[in-house]
């Protein structure tokens, strides 16, 4: 566990949502807590950032949702990718991957 917990760079919530879908569909609760585990306790999301995100990404037509049941036979909304979040996540993994190389460039300078 990181001695310290940073909030998210900004802008970032939308792809780390999509990365964590990337793998398997997940209820709000469980993307909280993967993006957590991911990295090692330095994010964490709270419901009050993630919720909106999710109905935003959700309205956009990025994700789709649909009822289940948990591990723990609770009800709850799980989100999973659509054609059109796949192609989201790639255009932000890209553009963020250009911008900490030019951030890098600038830090070496």
């Amino acid at each position: 566990m990181a001695e310290q917990n940073l909030g998210l760079v900004a802008g970032t919530l939308d792809m780390l949502i999509l990365k964590t879908l990337a793998l398997e569909p997940m209820h709000g609760y469980g993307i909280a807590l993967r993006i957590e585990q991911m990295s090692q306790g330095v994010f964490k999301v709270n419901a009050g950032s993630l919720l909106p995100a999710l109905g935003r990404l959700e309205r956009q037509g990025v994700l789709k949702a649909e009822w289940g049941a948990t591990e723990n036979n609770r009800r709850a909304k799980y989100y999973s990718l659509t054609r059109t979040g796949k192609t989201k996540l790639q255009a932000e993994a890209r553009e963020w991957e250009r911008q900490i190389s030019a951030i890098a460039r600038i830090l070496e300078a």
